[in-house]
């Protein structure tokens, strides 16, 4: 209970401090290309549960069904040039806050990730589902965009089995750090690059 007013009140609280950024970032990506703002793509949840993640969309509306699909680099022709800068600046996973407050998500957790790849998934990796995925983890502040899939799923694994809410206030102290400093901390979030819209 602790734990779930801990994500409503972060959660709320962020949200209406964000509330000026996300209405200029949703201006800017309708004058910029046609299409909905908010970029929905189906996640794993809790307990193996799917749900739909929430984010501002970065990419030409149906960018899925071109090129490499679910794939994205940092050269891919279908980002927006506000796309990139949401991208850079990780503004456009704020509409994950929203995921939040629905129960779907939590503050702090393992990132939630596409379900091909949770059909890879050994019986221990599965372990990483044991909670609610998060905004931001412990993978996420030791060196995410670096580390093979492998190892961030061990990462993950490490959080669960000794988080706290001490831990995870020093995990939201260093993604504060992190994000300010302007580094990016949900590429390779699948084993590769930042995916999806």
């Amino acid at each position: 209970m602790l734990r779930r007013l801990f994500d409503i009140a972060v959660a709320g609280t962020a949200l209406l401090l964000a509330a000026p950024v996300l209405a200029v970032a949703i201006v800017a990506i309708r004058l910029e290309s046609p299409g909905h703002p908010i970029y929905r793509q189906r996640r794993i949840g809790r307990d193996g549960r799917p749900f739909d993640v929430m984010k501002l969309r970065t990419m030409v509306d149906g960018a899925e069904q071109m090129g490499a699909g679910l794939a994205v680099d940092e050269g891919d022709t279908r980002i927006t040039k506000i796309g990139a800068f949401l991208r850079r600046t990780s503004i456009d996973e704020l509409p994950n806050l929203v995921n939040v407050l629905r129960g779907e998500m939590a503050i702090i957790g393992p990132r939630p990730t596409v379900p091909v790849q949770v059909e890879q998934y050994t019986e221990r990796q599965r372990g990483r589902l044991a909670i609610a995925p998060g905004i931001t983890g412990w993978a996420q502040v030791n060196g995410r965009a670096t580390l093979p899939w492998d190892e961030r799923i061990e990462l993950d694994l490490w959080y669960i089995e000794h988080r706290s809410l001490k831990l995870d206030a020093q995990i939201l102290w260093r993604t504060v750090r992190m994000v300010f400093g302007g580094e990016d901390l949900y590429r390779g979030e699948t084993g590769g690059w930042k995916t999806g819209a």
